[in-house]
Formats: C-alpha cells, sequence, structure tokens
C-alpha cells in the first residue's frame, strides 16, 4: 500500500500551486496539457519521499495530513476520540477554523489523499469526512515520528493523558502509544541486519518495563533511556518500532527532521537505514533540512527512482523563466507554497538549503 498523492485547498499554508506534467519531474519546458491546479497538488513516490524548504512552508502539516488520512483507514480507530486532523496539530484547540488559511477563512477548505484507487477526503469547511466507505477498511499501517523525542516522558504518560487535557499533539501521544507495543514473536530475516546495525551503535537494544523505556547495553547494564544521547534515542525509537513489527512491507513511515539532534557522522548510517526500509517495501516520507542528509539519500540509492525529492517555496516577483508565460504578475500571490519535484536534490527549482550552503561558502572564500 502506498500513497500516491494529495491535493490541498485553503489548509494552513496551503492555497494553490502551479502544477508541470511530465515524465522526468523537471519543468524544463511547457507541454501540452500542463496546467494550473485550483488547489497544491504533489505526487508521492513508491519509495523514500524527502520534503525540503524554508520554515514555515508546511513540510509538517503535509506529513501529519498524511498520517490523519492513513490513521482513518484502520477499522480499530477509536472513534471516540477526535481523530480528526485537528488532533494531530493540538490538543488544545477544538475548531477546526484555525487550521484554515488565514487569506481563505470563507472559501472551501479541504485536503485529499490517494492510493491511486481509493480517496479519503477531510472537507474542513463541512466538518466531515467525504469517501470514507471506501477508505475506511484499507487498514494502512503507519507510523509519524515527531520531531521532539517522547519516550523519555512515557512514565504514566499515557494513563495522564487519558485523564487531562496534555499539551500533546496526536503525533506526539501515537508515538509513545507504538513503541510501548509488544514485540512480535518472530523477526523478518530481512529485517535483522538493520537491527543489528542500530544495535551496534546504541550498545544494546531497548526494553519497555514499568512504564519507562532503557537501554538494555550489551554488557548487561540498564540505562534509563532519558539519560541516552537524544540522537541515540532517535535510532533506538526506530529499532524498537521495527521489533515491534510496524516498519513491514506496505506500511509507511513518517519521520519529521530525522537529522535533528543527530551527530553528522550517524546521517550515512540513517540514511542507509531507511534505504534498507524501502527496499523491504515501507514507503517513507521525511521533513528534512540538512542538505548533507538528504544527499547521503542520494548517492547511496541504487536506482533513480528509489529517492524522490520535492521541494517547498514561497512565491516570489520571481518564478522559473519558463512559467512567465502562463503566470502573470496578476495571478501571484507573495506567500502562496509552490513546489517542485526532481530525483536529483540540484534539479529542485528555489532549493533554499543549496542556496544557504553556497552564502556559507561565498563566506568562507571572502575571508
Amino acid at each position: 500500500m502506498a500513497i500516491k498523492s494529495i491535493d490541498i485547498l485553503n489548509v494552513l499554508v496551503f492555497q494553490r500551486q502551479w502544477r508541470i506534467k511530465n515524465g522526468d519531474c523537471k519543468a524544463k519546458k511547457i507541454n501540452e496539457g500542463d496546467k494550473l491546479s485550483d488547489g497544491f497538488h504533489l505526487e508521492f513516490g513508491d519509495g523514500i519521499n524527502v520534503i525540503i524548504g524554508e520554515n514555515g512552508v508546511g513540510k509538517t502539516s503535509l506529513l501529519k495530513m498524511v498520517y490523519a488520512a492513513t490513521q482513518w483507514s484502520n477499522t480499530n480507530i477509536n472513534t471516540g476520540k477526535n481523530k480528526d486532523l485537528l488532533h494531530y496539530f493540538s490538543s488544545n484547540i477544538d475548531d477546526n477554523t484555525t487550521l484554515k488559511n488565514y487569506d481563505s477563512q470563507e472559501d472551501y477548505c479541504y485536503y485529499k489523499v490517494t492510493d491511486g484507487t481509493h480517496k479519503f477526503e477531510h472537507s474542513l469547511s463541512h466538518n466531515g469526512i467525504f469517501n470514507y466507505d471506501q477508505w475506511l477498511g484499507l487498514n494502512i499501517q503507519s507510523v509519524m515520528i515527531p520531531t521532539t523525542e517522547m519516550l523519555s516522558h512515557s512514565r504514566s504518560f499515557l494513563a495522564l493523558n487519558e485523564k487531562f487535557n496534555m499539551p500533546f499533539d496526536g503525533t506526539q501521544v501515537d508515538i509513545i502509544v507504538n513503541a510501548s507495543l509488544p514485540e512480535t514473536r518472530k523477526i523478518p530475516d530481512n529485517m535483522m541486519p538493520i537491527l543489528d546495525k542500530i544495535s551496534n551503535v546504541i550498545d544494546g537494544t531497548i526494553v519497555f518495563e514499568n512504564d519507562i523505556f532503557y537501554v538494555l547495553k550489551k554488557d548487561g547494564r540498564k540505562t534509563e533511556f532519558s539519560l541516552e544521547a537524544e540522537g541515540l534515542r532517535k535510532l533506538g525509537l526506530l529499532w524498537k518500532l521495527i521489533r515491534n513489527g510496524l516498519l513491514e512491507k506496505d506500511s509507511i513511515l513518517l519521520w519529521d527532521e530525522p537529522e535533528a539532534n543527530l551527530n553528522p557522522e550517524l546521517y550515512p548510517l540513517v540514511a542507509e537505514i531507511l534505504l534498507e526500509l524501502q527496499k523491504n517495501g515501507v514507503q517513507i516520507f521525511v521533513a528534512t533540512h540538512s542538505y548533507n542528509f538528504a544527499k547521503y539519500l542520494e548517492i547511496r540509492r541504487e536506482n533513480k527512482k528509489q529517492v524522490i525529492f520535492h521541494n517547498f517555496y514561497k512565491a516570489s516577483s520571481e518564478m522559473p523563466e519558463e512559467l512567465n508565460d502562463l503566470f502573470p504578475d496578476k495571478n501571484k500571490k507573495e506567500n502562496e507554497i509552490y513546489s517542485h519535484s526532481a530525483y536529483k536534490l540540484e534539479d529542485l527549482k528555489e532549493n533554499h538549503i543549496i542556496i544557504a550552503d553556497s552564502k556559507l561558502l561565498d563566506e568562507v572564500y571572502d575571508q
């Protein structure tokens, strides 16, 4: 099961996007059939989708929309709780109006996710979900790892969250639930090398006892999770999710800023692990600000289509030259979110992580 595309209209920062239909993901020229889309539209690869862009362009928001849609596909969903998009953004707001684009409060507002055959559409304007009968029962297994490390807060967390309105969103709660699940009886053979790689770095395995996560070191010592370096905790969490059987064939992993608090020397290891998971049938969505981490995914992949890059950026007075005729000044809006996809980082339009690196190199050269 893979998510093929998403359409977003007037949700948070998303308004509209120019869309170029071509086979190589690059807007080289205007061809017959190219067109404007009414809403933001993005098509995903079945492998690793790397989402980059400056702050405030909707990277995390898009991950949460995809995650919310996959959660709604499960028949065991707790319908007694507010498991809509709002639930995954905050526990402290209860009005979908908060998620509507500020400049388009009165306009139609929705997002739609498809797997190529079925579609899930959440209308914030109608406070309802469309096509739910065909989506529920697909049971898409997905895990989202938020930027905030959560396992060190596990002590009594779930019980307190049930009783009180804790200041955590649904992705942060879910990751503790997923990590707390029992381990699978049998580990698939193709997952053993991945577990071994992680175990070597964290010098042990992860155990969950009496509401607390520990690293069980290879020499027998047991270290409370909160005492480990945060970068190693990220890897420990990934080990536990794999060991619990949550990242197997046809599952989906969404990971927000895996490079945060991670020693750059570990970037290639994490890239290799994600590439191995993808080869084992896991579709992956990663949002990152790191050129080095993204580049490791590019240079270590085995084929071009294993990794695709999606760059989000805000509209400006300068558009790609080949699009000037399609976008007269009167149709441009400052701060609208645009996207461009490519199989190589250097082919992306308005790539701000490369722009930032170039500015640094210029300063080094000037000195």
